[in-house]
């Protein structure tokens, strides 16, 4: 194992390196969240107008989801499969995995700006904003999408610092952005009187120094992995393999704005506003709680694909045991909480007793299949990392697309309150891809495990 890696991958114990590398990846999560709040705290108290604008922000963030997942696209599956060849001792490679995933990202990011140039404000449109609010939403994207390619970078590139087993330096990018957004937007909104466009500003500024950030420590010393012109070329059977494991974590991002569209418009059918609401409620409970399992899995992601280029079945196994046991414990502790103790989310968001009520008996349907979750982005994610393409797009597909969408609009046909049968969809769903994913997991893990150990270079325990 290079010793310039932040942590050694190979023989450091599985519990230390799972707590060191995930504790920065669940910090990282929870900053990003406050990074993306930030710039609606601020826009809503803008004097006179901060209403309308504040909802016209909202409209562009499934439209900022959706180009984050092209950063997933491009990092979730190159930095595995660098990981791997790191443990198999090639770094050659995973060099040219970096170098062609960033020229991928830059061409990608080159290509978005000019989509959302062009077409930005009948996507918008698309996407919920109205006459109202459109002017607000537009002014916010149209300055946004110009830094595209700092958000690209800054995503994308981070994931390789990370594959590296620099946790903290990963969790540092975010860390960097969140305080520079946090200090520009009231210079830029309130002092320069720049509103909405101040708000954007301040946004692509601070991504922009997070990805200087990025660039610097991938050209340095310090990085094992570096960016260096020879390998910024595009070669098809370096990037291809890359793009094929990130469709995964792509789809389960850019479907997250598709359905959370097709939630609001079957709820606002059956229900009207109050349902609506609860159901925001439920989708922002959901993103916080689900920030931990994110944070461990990408914390795993390292040790598991290391470990399995380096031919170490024990070390393999031991890490995925460890993860599904932690996401399986805090995965029901959310559970819990939910179904006996539901206020302590609500409160948070909503002092209106009626929506309060609504959401709190809805949320135990919503949410009554959650104790699963650990177990279903644990197995999901090792797919992923072991470089299991073609099960993990079929997993994402299986829940976002395959299930949820449908049942959506199926159930309520089907029960005598429609309205509940919008909120089934999501257990329902949770069942079935669960029950699907774990048997999937345990035949093909069993199976890897089987060969791995038959190889003449397994370690001698």
């Amino acid at each position: 194992m290079n010793q310039a890696l932040g942590a050694d991958l190979g023989k450091e114990s599985i519990g230390k390196l799972l707590f060191q590398l995930s504790v920065p990846a669940i910090t990282a999560q929870l900053i990003n969240v406050l990074y993306n709040m930030v710039d609606r705290m601020y826009i809503g108290h803008i004097p006179e107008i901060g209403a309308h604008a504040l909802t016209g922000v909202g409209v562009t963030m499934p439209v900022i989801m959706a180009i984050s997942a092209f950063a997933a696209l491009v990092s979730m599956g190159g930095a595995p499969r660098a990981s791997i060849l790191m443990g198999e001792n090639n770094q050659e490679k995973a060099q040219k995995i970096l170098g062609n995933c960033t020229c991928a990202l830059i061409m990608i990011s080159l290509l978005l700006t000019i989509v959302f140039q062009i077409f930005g404000q009948q996507i918008l449109m698309m996407f919920g904003a109205s006459n109202n609010t459109i002017n607000y939403a537009w002014s916010y994207m149209r300055i946004y999408s110009l830094g595209t390619i700092f958000v690209q970078m800054s995503l994308g590139l981070n994931a390789f610092i990370t594959a590296q087993g620099f946790a903290k330096i990963s969790m540092c990018t975010v860390l960097i952005g969140a305080i520079c957004n946090t200090i520009l937007d009231p210079i830029f909104i309130f002092l320069f009187h720049m509103g909405v466009t101040g708000a954007a500003w301040a946004t692509i500024l601070s991504q922009m120094i997070s990805c200087l950030w990025v660039l610097k420590f991938l050209t340095s010393e310090k990085s094992v992995l570096r960016i260096k012109k020879a390998n910024l070329g595009i070669s098809a059977n370096i990037l291809l393999p890359c793009l094929a494991l990130g469709l995964s974590p792509f789809i389960m991002q850019f479907t997250e704005s598709v359905i959370s569209v097709c939630f609001n418009t079957s709820l606002q059918n059956y229900g009207g506003d109050l349902a609506v609401g609860a159901m925001t409620i439920l989708l922002s409970v959901m993103q916080i709680a689900m920030l931990p399992l994110q944070g461990l899995t990408q914390g795993a992601q390292p040790i598991i694909s290391f470990n399995y280029g380096a031919g170490n079945p024990y070390r393999v196994k031991q890490t995925v045991h460890l993860l599904l046991i932690v996401c399986l414990t805090y995965s029901t502790m959310l559970w819990t909480i939910c179904m006996f103790f539901p206020q302590l989310f609500i409160t948070i968001f909503t002092d209106n007793a009626q929506l309060a009520t609504f959401t709190a008996y809805t949320i135990r349907i919503y949410m009554a299949c959650s104790l699963l979750f650990g177990a279903q982005i644990a197995c999901q994610q090792t797919f992923i990392a072991l470089g299991n393409a073609k099960t993990s797009i079929f997993l994402a597909l299986l829940r976002k697309v395959i299930l949820i969408i449908p049942l959506i609009y199926i159930l309520p046909h089907f029960l005598a309150t429609p309205v509940i049968g919008v909120f089934l969809a999501e257990p329902i769903a949770d069942f079935l891809a669960v029950s699907t994913t774990v048997c999937l997991f345990t035949i093909s893990f069993r199976r890897l495990m089987k060969k791995m150990m038959q190889s003449p270079s397994v370690p001698i325990l």
